[in-house]
């Protein structure tokens, strides 16, 4: 392990690399954006879309190349044939830090079609990230509370409507987008509140997969199964940075979506709501088990 000093200077040497990347691309992206909205032609925005969609590659591509010239990080990744950039996928997976979508945009970068998911509403005033991520038409949703929708009953579904409407936008070509089922990172005080049966796992939500399983079933060449493990403890993004992580665990797993879980009505059709439920408890009954031969020494 290089002393702190080094690993300071090897930190602020990424982090220079990623920052510049990211202001760079940024940039791009704005502009081609921009030339986007200005001409309403369909052929011209399909165009300008897959621009947009290589812009975002070139910039995970710089990213991981900032990666391996500074770490050495031991990847270990297993899974992923089979997989094309021709495809529709549905990717779920495990959420343990701030560093899982940099993981899986490094393992899924031109394997399959640009990763997409869905976003708070807020983030979209992160400078540079934010906009970058409304340039690539990233889906944003507003979370409201249980009082919220008790003083406005009309707010009731209006995430679930985003939706549909995100849906019907990836439809038009080749998409992959990603759901944490968890909602949130794992913390040990979060599992402890939730009093999840799952040793390595918070209690996974359902619902956002069975919309995207509704309205895209149809469309998608798979279910992707993604389980993330970091042996030597749990990273922050400074980790990564300065030489203070060693292994990133990944498993891969296509997965065929069985055809009564498509095109269902998950909020109205309680049968249905209980098979998605189901498939989702079995598959996080296996993930567990599997993150506890990853941790394995």
């Amino acid at each position: 392990m290089p002393s702190t000093l080094v690993r300071t200077l090897i930190g602020c040497t990424a982090f220079t690399i990623f920052i510049t990347n990211t202001v760079v691309w940024c940039t791009v992206l704005f502009v081609v954006r921009l030339a986007k909205a200005l001409i309403p032609l369909p052929a011209w925005k399909r165009f300008t879309t897959k621009v947009l969609m290589g812009i975002g590659s070139i910039w995970i591509d710089t990213n991981s190349w900032g990666l391996r010239v500074t770490q050495k990080h031991r990847w270990d990744v297993q899974g992923l044939e089979g997989l094309t950039e021709g495809g529709w996928y549905l990717v779920s997976s495990n959420h343990r830090s701030m560093v899982d979508i940099v993981v899986l945009q490094r393992v899924f970068n031109h394997r399959i079609p640009f990763l997409k998911f869905f976003l708070k509403s807020q983030l979209i005033w992160v400078p540079f990230l934010g906009q970058a991520w409304w340039s690539l038409d990233f889906p944003f949703m507003r979370r409201y509370s249980k009082e919220e929708i008790a003083r406005h009953p009309e707010l009731r579904g209006r995430d679930l409507e985003t939706t549909r409407k995100a849906c019907e936008k990836f439809r038009l070509a080749p998409m992959s987008i990603i759901n944490f089922l968890e909602g949130t990172r794992f913390i040990q005080e979060k599992h402890d509140r939730q009093k999840s049966p799952y040793r390595n796992l918070l209690l996974p939500k359902a619902g956002g997969i069975a919309f995207v399983l509704s309205a895209l079933g149809d469309r998608l060449t798979s279910f992707v199964d993604v389980t993330i493990a970091y042996p030597d403890g749990t990273p922050g993004f400074w980790d990564v940075l300065s030489r203070r992580l060693d292994r990133i665990v990944v498993r891969v797993k296509s997965v065929p979506i069985p055809p009564d879980l498509i095109g269902g009505d998950y909020s109205g059709d309680a049968a249905y709501r209980e098979r998605v439920q189901t498939w989702v408890r079995e598959m996080w009954d296996r993930k567990d088990a599997e993150i506890d031969q990853l941790l394995a020494p």
